[in-house]
């Protein structure tokens, strides 16, 4: 396999890779090693150092020294933990859009990605609805103008996108409660009422976290 990347390589490594982990191919505590890597994507090793630090910085990978890196677990602690502070970020974010807009067609964007949700829900396309769920995230950025904000909640996505994917190839009916929920979120915005914000949020996070624990628990 010959791996391109138009720029940045260790990124398109990581990317990859990451893939790999969010959908399960690459199961929690296996290694990842880098010689594989190297092999597997015609890439230097270098790039794959630097891919693999970048996952590190993501949440998906741990690299605990002397042992070489190795797909993060998911424990009940941590999927608790990775809500907790997600969600608190989430609701900064949707403050800042519903103190921002000025006119409703500020909200535009979001509108667009409300229907391009319910396409993805329509055809069962988990891939697809994942990614158009953290383009709401992204949309919220430039209310927000905050570099911190943006650059934690970006580190965070792909683990809170791996426990999303382990929720909906369960239960795919979990695309309508999300669409429902962020109904309630838009309207909330649009009222700017941050009350409502906080609780429509926390509401989803908690009912999304109990799913994730729930499939950690099967057999």
């Amino acid at each position: 396999m010959t791996f391109k990347a138009p720029d940045s390589l260790a990124e398109q490594i990581a990317h990859h890779l990451a893939e790999r982990i969010i959908c399960g191919e690459l199961k929690a505590c296996e290694r990842i090693q880098e010689q594989k890597v190297t092999q597997a994507l015609n890439v230097s090793r270098g790039s794959v150092r630097e891919a693999l630090l970048i996952l590190e910085r993501r949440h998906l990978i741990v690299i605990p020294p002397r042992r070489g890196a190795q797909v993060a677990e998911l424990t009940p602690h941590n999927v608790k933990s990775l809500y907790t502070l997600v969600m608190e970020l989430y609701i900064l974010l949707g403050k800042a859009v519903a103190d921002s807009w000025q006119v409703e067609a500020d909200l535009a964007p979001f509108r667009i990605i409300q229907q391009r949700l319910h396409d993805s829900e329509q055809r069962e396309d988990i891939g697809a609805f994942m990614e158009h769920s953290f383009d709401i995230m992204r949309a919220g950025f430039p209310f927000a103008n905050n570099p911190y904000l943006q650059g934690t909640v970006e580190n965070l996505l792909p683990a809170i996108s791996r426990t999303y994917h382990l929720v909906l190839e369960r239960r795919k009916g979990e695309m309508g409660q999300f669409l429902k929920t962020f109904a309630a979120l838009l309207e909330a915005i649009l009222t700017r009422d941050h009350q409502l914000i906080r609780q429509v949020l926390l509401g989803y996070g908690e009912h999304n976290c109990q799913l994730v624990l729930a499939a950690l628990a099967e057999p």
